[in-house]
């Protein structure tokens, strides 16, 4: 007849029991409990010539399936991480995903060794279906893109110019918040922020030669309820080009030089409808070959409404306030009666220096005139002293204060602004 096991026996193998079902519980879910997922211990190297794409890939699959409240993916300062192109793809279990780059990551300078579809090759670097996300850090982001801009074809007749590979898009994002890294160098864009709500980018770097095509720093297409702040960016192209279906956006405290400035469109190319509204930029220096914006194709449909330009500086610009209708980026464009309809536009507070005796261009469509366009507090010098700026005016409607130089005949003086 077996002895029974003491009372004390009894507990210690109740206790082994329970941790050894705990244990199996968990041996299939490692993610669970941690929350740094650093990319070298994942296998990147970050020596600059070694391929770390998969090294990414696994740890960004694990940080996006971790049950943690945070997860962080870390990739470490004082390396250089080599990349093909990325996809980062949600959704993931945490609203509350953190990507810490602190080191640099670089993009193949070869065009021909990338590894994607080289007739439309259309990001280095994507995020996409991830709600809660932070994309923070000291490092630098650098797209590897003067050969590109050399094969570039846009010196020529405008061909190929989209199919260049844009540096970070954000996809279908919402919660998003964007800072402190930098930008350079990028094939095409920078940074795009496409379809995605709630997007904060603040005080980021964005830098390539002036001569580079099409780099504009942020470009926002689609996408609501964004603000950008405190950025430094210097481009060959628009430091902030706004594109159709933004609505909701705030800008302020934007350096920008060299580049083409604050653009709002090119809209309604091809006859489309399109749309932009709410827009508010404040509190900006422009050194840029353009000032503010806006630009829309004959023919097209839709709306730019509610926008203002407010506190802005301008130095050295060939354009510094400009609305154009008839935008066109080759030489053989037909005339239209069709336009995006341009209204409630307020520009307040803009000084600064001109290039072009033109310091005010408003070219209008005559089927679908600017409406509501405020000026107030407007002051735009020639650079070369002796001589005055003038405004061109057409088919244009709204008010000014009596604060105004050049002179813009068209607006209706308003001593109430």
């Amino acid at each position: 007849m077996a002895t029974p096991a003491s009372p004390t026996v009894a507990r210690i193998l109740l206790c082994f029991f329970v941790l050894a079902r705990v244990c199996a519980s968990t041996s299939s879910q490692p993610s669970v409990g941690q929350s740094f997922f650093n990319v070298v211990e994942y296998g990147a190297v970050g020596d600059g010539r070694t391929d770390d794409t998969k090294a990414f890939k696994k740890a960004w699959n694990d940080a996006c399936e971790s049950n943690v409240i945070v997860p962080t993916m870390h990739i470490p300062r004082n390396k250089t991480y080599l990349l093909q192109p990325l996809v980062l793809q949600g959704p993931c279990n945490s609203q509350n995903l953190t990507i810490q780059i602190n080191g640099t990551l670089v993009a193949l300078g070869d065009p021909s060794a990338w590894k994607c579809d080289k007739k439309h090759c259309r990001h280095w670097i994507m995020i996409s279906d991830v709600d809660g996300l932070s994309v923070l850090g000291s490092g630098t982001i650098n797209g590897n893109g003067s050969r590109w801009w050399d094969h570039s074809l846009c010196h020529r007749h405008h061909v190929g110019c989209g199919k260049k590979p844009t540096g970070l898009v954000i996809d279908r994002c919402n919660e998003v918040r964007l800072s402190e890294l930098t930008f350079q160098d990028s094939p095409q864009m920078h940074v795009a922020i496409e379809r995605s709500t709630r997007v904060a980018a603040a005080n980021l770097t964005i830098a390539s030669p002036g001569h580079s095509p099409n780099t504009d720093g942020i470009h926002v297409q689609r996408s609501r309820h964004v603000r950008i702040r405190d950025c430094r960016i210097g481009t060959g192209d628009d430091c902030i080009s706004i594109g159709s279906g933004s609505a909701h956006l705030d800008i302020s405290g934007i350096s920008c030089g060299p580049g083409h400035g604050v653009s709002i469109g090119s809209l309604g190319k091809h006859g489309s409808r399109e749309t932009v509204e709410d827009v508010r930029r404040l509190g900006c220096h422009m050194g840029t070959s353009n000032g503010v914006r806006i630009k829309t194709w004959q023919g097209g449909k839709g709306y730019a409404r509610d926008i203002v330009f407010e506190r802005i500086t301008v130095s050295n610009s060939s354009h510094p306030i400009i609305i154009n209708q008839f935008y066109c980026d080759h030489q053989h464009c037909k005339n239209q009666t069709s336009a995006v309809q341009i209204s409630n536009v307020t520009y307040s507070q803009v000084n600064g220096t001109s290039r072009a005796k033109a310091a005010v261009e408003l070219a209008c469509s005559k089927m679908h005139p600017c409406r509501d366009i405020l000026m107030k507090d407007i002051t735009l010098n020639l650079t070369v002293k002796g001589k005055e700026t003038t405004s061109y005016c057409s088919n244009v409607s709204g008010r000014r204060n009596s604060n105004i130089f050049p002179n813009i005949s068209c607006l209706e003086e308003d001593e109430d602004l």
